[in-house]
């Protein structure tokens, strides 16, 4: 098992980029709607919250399956944030 800071650089490389994904597809491609790729990157940013300060509480005498559903909820999350992303134009 990877210790906590690893876990959090890893959040955070993984959020940076899909916010940086929306900057360009704001900033790059025409005719993507501004106000919903604002709303977008506000909510990548209360995931990043989120998720940053569930790695610090977890759960004492179920680390398992803490991780087990913490990695569960974070890759579903960030494939709805992929599929937002995509549905900007």
């Amino acid at each position: 098992m990877a210790s906590r800071r690893e876990l959090k650089k890893n959040v955070n490389y993984i959020i940076g980029e899909l916010f940086s994904e929306c900057v360009v597809s704001v900033n790059c491609i025409p005719g993507t709607d501004k106000t919903k790729a604002d709303e977008l990157m506000l909510n990548i940013l209360k995931v990043q919250d989120d998720f940053i300060s569930r790695i610090s509480h977890t759960e004492p005498g179920n680390v398992k399956g803490f991780y087990r559903n913490f990695r569960k909820d974070f890759n579903a999350k960030v494939n709805d944030i992929i599929d937002a992303i995509g549905k900007l134009n």
